[in-house]
């Protein structure tokens, strides 16, 4: 059981699709919290109690954009969210993850917050760590999201520094390159959980 994550930016989602290119399953909780964000779902019946019934779309679903923007402006809003939210995710990710064949040689689970929840510190073997240079991380996210250096910079403030990310890393992947170099990353890392002794640690 591979737990992987980064900070925001720093490419977990295209490591995990080439991942999956080589047949290795994911359990995602970043795809989990959209399902849970769903009309009539667990997660937006917990946002409704929270937060009231105007943090949901017409349709019942969880209305994302003003309710990231209640919680960056309110950190007893956020923790709030998150001891509710979290112990949903970490339900249905280990219901998941037991639906996995029993034959398959290891899986993924990605989680952005892996080690500042420490939610799954018994559920995964090893930790995976994709990282990338600051610098590089703020430009993407600023050119993905449309947000500005001082929006990108506060939300890595509310996340594990770079350092302490990588200093509890098993594994790293450096997401410096470009798209081929990250896929042949990956294969290397891949070859390794599948023939590596688990107490061995490697980078890329």
């Amino acid at each position: 059981m591979i737990g992987l994550t980064g900070g925001i930016g720093s490419g977990k989602s295209v490591v995990a699709r080439a991942f999956q290119v080589l047949g290795v399953p994911l359990v995602d909780t970043d795809e989990i919290a959209h399902r849970l964000s769903q009309p009539g779902q667990a997660g937006a019946a917990c946002v409704a109690q929270l937060f009231g019934s105007d943090y949901l779309t017409p349709d019942g679903a969880i209305d994302r954009p003003r309710l990231r923007q209640a919680i960056f402006s309110d950190p007893q809003a956020k923790a709030s969210l998150e001891s509710a939210f979290h112990p949903l995710i970490r339900q249905t990710a280990l219901a998941d993850l037991a639906d996995l064949p029993t034959t398959t040689p290891y899986c993924l689970l990605a989680v952005p917050l892996l080690f500042e929840t420490g939610a799954y510190a018994n559920t995964i073997t090893r930790a995976l760590v994709v990282d990338v240079p600051e610098a590089l991380q703020i430009s993407r996210v600023m050119q993905r999201s449309q947000l500005s250096e001082a929006e990108v910079r506060a939300i890595m403030a509310g996340q594990m520094s770079r350092s302490e990310r990588l200093a509890r890393a098993d594994d790293v992947i450096t997401n410096d390159g470009d798209l081929a170099q990250l896929a042949d990353k990956v294969k290397v890392l891949h070859k390794k959980y599948l023939q590596a002794p688990e107490s061995e640690t490697d980078s890329a």
